[in-house]
């Protein structure tokens, strides 16, 4: 395999949900960088189309499509859509997610509802729609995005942190089922990024501070930063790569406190 094509998408085509914002726009331009066509999936189509004209003005080549990963229907044929206007699908990446930040003591039931009901059950359909697909190709890398709270959590969290770890069974499942038919699938987890989710928690100086003191860097990711880890799970490079949670987290979930008694 050549130096210059273990990480390049050329020639792949790409499915992005959430491309509208965040780490799904940051990845779907990544994608496109990597030589990959890009469909831009978001349940806000304006959003999405501003991504994909955005890609395009860079030299990319990109589209755009609505798509809310809660409709089971309305995923399939967003993906049997990219299917048929692009002759394949060969990469999916999903990232949307929501969280309502409660006790366990008074979550509501239509909160627990809506954050299982994207999260995790909009996950599946886009794991269902996917996997149907690659199978029947033989190939195909999908890529979900877990969270550091898939592994440690904090008071107000309990839907969302759930959530994120169902995610990481769903991908271990999928990575047996699949792997047989040649489809990789794997999940990204990152630790708190910069974007409109996280905006009213940045909004906050000490709860800022205290999220930037847990990594080993001393500071929140970019969204950009996610691109990488996601580019890999979608390349040749990470062939013999499935079934796994890639921690993007700048050391959170590896380091235990940070006193150092060497200092």
């Amino acid at each position: 395999m050549a130096g210059d094509r273990l990480f390049g998408l050329g020639g792949k085509v790409a499915a992005v949900i959430g491309a509208g914002s965040g780490i799904g726009e940051a990845v779907a331009c990544g994608c496109a960088r990597q030589g990959a066509t890009v469909r831009c999936l978001d349940v806000d189509l304006d959003a999405a189309t501003d991504t994909a004209e955005a890609i395009a003005a860079d030299g990319g080549v990109a589209d755009a499509g609505l798509l809310d990963i809660t409709d089971a229907n309305s995923v399939d044929d967003a993906l049997d859509g990219v299917t048929e206007r692009h002759g394949g699908l060969d990469i999916v990446v999903c990232t949307p997610a929501v969280n309502v930040r409660k006790p366990i003591l008074d979550y509501t039931g239509d909160e627990f509802d809506r954050v299982v009901g994207l999260n995790l059950k909009g996950s599946f359909h886009v794991l269902q729609a996917a996997g149907r697909i690659m199978t029947a190709r033989g190939r195909g890398s999908i890529i979900f995005f877990s969270s550091i709270r898939a592994q440690v959590v904090e008071p107000g969290q309990s839907v969302y942190a759930s959530t994120k770890a169902g995610i990481v069974q769903l991908v271990r499942t999928a990575a047996a089922e699949f792997g047989p038919s040649g489809v990789r699938v794997n999940a990204v987890g990152p630790g708190v990024v910069e974007t409109p989710l996280t905006a009213p928690i940045k909004a906050e100086p000490k709860w800022y501070d205290a999220y930037a003191a847990k990594s080993v860097f001393n500071r929140w990711a970019t969204a950009e930063e996610m691109v990488g880890p996601t580019v890999f799970l979608a390349s040749d490079a990470a062939s013999f790569v499935t079934g796994t949670l890639l921690m993007a987290d700048g050391g959170w979930t590896a380091v235990d406190g940070r006193f150092d008694p060497l200092s």
